[in-house]
C-alpha cells in the first residue's frame, strides 16, 4: 500500500470518529435527562382543597423519586378553566402537569363555554382518588331515607328545592335525575361552590343537597345534616350505614368522580410513562392511601390512559343527555 493511500485511510478513519462523536454528542444534546428543572403541579381548584392535598401528596412521591422541586399552584376560578389553559400554555416543556377531577372532560365543557377540546388538548396519566356524591338533608328534615323522601317529595305539589355546588355540573343534573326516577319535581339551586350551599342547608333555607362527600362528610360525622344516601358504586367506606341510590333500586345513580394528575398529549411517551409509574406506586404505599381515605376519598385505579377517557367519553354522553332533558344552556 503506498503512503498516498494510507494517509488517505488514516484521514478517513479519523473523519468518522470526528462524525461518529459529534453525531452522539448531538443525539444526546436533543434529548436531555428529565427533569431538568423544577417542576409545576397545577391544582385546579383552592389552596387547600381536595385537589390541592392530593397534588401535595403527589408532589412530595415525585420529589423522593425525582429529586428535583415539585412546586404546587393553585389555580381556582372558571370551573377548572383557568388551570387547563395555564396547563397548555405553559406544559410544552414536559415540566407542567395538572391535578384535576375527570369531570373537567365530562362536564366542565358542557356546562361552561370552554376554550378546549376536551378529548383533544388533555391526556390522564393515572387516576389517584376516587368518590362519589351524596344526598344530604338539613337535620330537621322530615325524611331520614330515601323512601320517606319519595312519600314526602311526592305530596308537595310546588316540588322540592335542592341545592349543589355548581349549576350544570353532576350535582345539578343527579339531583335532576333522582326525581325523574322517583317522579318528584325537583328546583335546582345552583351555588358557587360547596361552602355556600352548605351553610344555607344547615340553616334550612334549603332542604336538599346533592354534594360530594368530602366537603360535606364533617357534618354528617358531626350530625349538622343527615345523609340520605350514596350515588357511588358501593357504600362508600365513610359511610358504612348509608345505603346507596344503586341497591335502593336506582342503578342509574352510580357515577364514579375522581382525580388524576394530567398532561398536554404532546409530553414525551417516556415522561408520561415516568410520571403514571411515580403516581401509582406512590398511592399505593399504605400511608398515602390512609391519607386519601381520610380527605374522604377511594383509592383510585391504574387504569390506563386509554380505559379513562374511554370511560371519560361515556360520562361525557350521559351528562350530555341529562342536560338536554332539562333544558340545560351552557353559561
Amino acid at each position: 500500500m503506498s503512503k498516498t493511500i494510507q494517509w488517505k485511510a488514516v484521514a478517513l478513519g479519523a473523519c468518522l470518529s470526528v462524525t461518529g462523536v459529534a453525531t452522539s454528542f448531538s443525539a444526546h444534546a436533543q434529548t436531555p435527562a428529565w427533569p431538568s428543572k423544577p417542576i409545576r403541579m397545577i391544582v385546579g381548584g383552592p389552596a387547600g382543597g381536595n385537589a390541592d392535598s392530593l397534588a401535595r401528596l403527589l408532589a412530595d412521591g415525585m420529589q423522593k423519586q425525582l429529586g428535583k422541586p415539585v412546586i404546587v399552584e393553585s389555580k381556582p376560578g372558571a370551573a377548572g378553566v383557568l388551570a387547563v389553559t395555564d396547563l397548555l400554555n405553559n406544559g410544552k416543556d414536559a415540566h407542567t402537569f395538572l391535578l384535576i377531577q375527570g369531570g373537567i372532560v365530562s362536564e366542565t365543557p358542557l356546562a361552561y363555554k370552554v376554550n378546549y377540546q376536551p378529548f383533544k388538548d388533555l391526556k390522564p396519566l393515572a387516576q389517584l382518588s376516587r368518590n362519589g356524591l351524596v344526598l344530604i338533608a338539613n337535620k330537621d328534615f322530615p325524611a331520614s331515607n330515601l323512601q320517606q323522601l319519595s312519600v314526602y317529595g311526592k305530596k308537595q305539589p310546588e316540588g322540592l328545592d335542592f341545592a349543589s355546588y355548581a349549576a350544570g355540573m353532576r350535582g345539578h343534573t343527579s339531583g335532576m335525575l333522582m326525581g325523574q326516577l322517583m317522579g318528584i319535581k325537583m328546583k335546582h339551586l345552583g351555588y358557587k361552590g360547596s361552602p355556600p350551599a352548605l351553610t344555607d342547608l344547615m340553616g334550612g333555607h334549603i332542604p336538599l343537597m346533592m354534594d360530594g362527600l368530602t366537603t360535606s362528610l364533617p357534618l354528617i360525622k358531626a350530625g349538622k345534616v343527615k345523609a340520605l344516601a350514596v350515588n357511588y358504586p358501593n357504600r362508600m367506606e365513610q359511610l358504612p350505614d348509608v345505603p346507596t341510590f344503586k341497591e335502593l333500586g336506582y342503578p342509574q345513580l352510580s357515577e364514579v368522580s375522581w382525580f388524576g394528575v394530567w398532561s398536554r398529549p404532546d409530553t414525551p411517551a417516556d415522561v408520561q410513562a415516568k410520571v403514571r409509574e411515580i403516581a401509582l406506586q406512590y398511592f399505593k404505599q399504605p400511608q398515602v392511601a390512609a391519607k386519601v381515605r381520610d380527605i374522604g376519598m377511594e383509592s383510585g385505579t391504574d387504569a390506563t390512559s386509554e380505559a379513562l377517557m374511554s370511560e371519560l367519553q361515556k360520562a361525557y354522553q350521559r351528562q350530555q343527555a341529562l342536560l338536554k332533558s332539562i333544558d340545560y344552556q351552557p353559561q
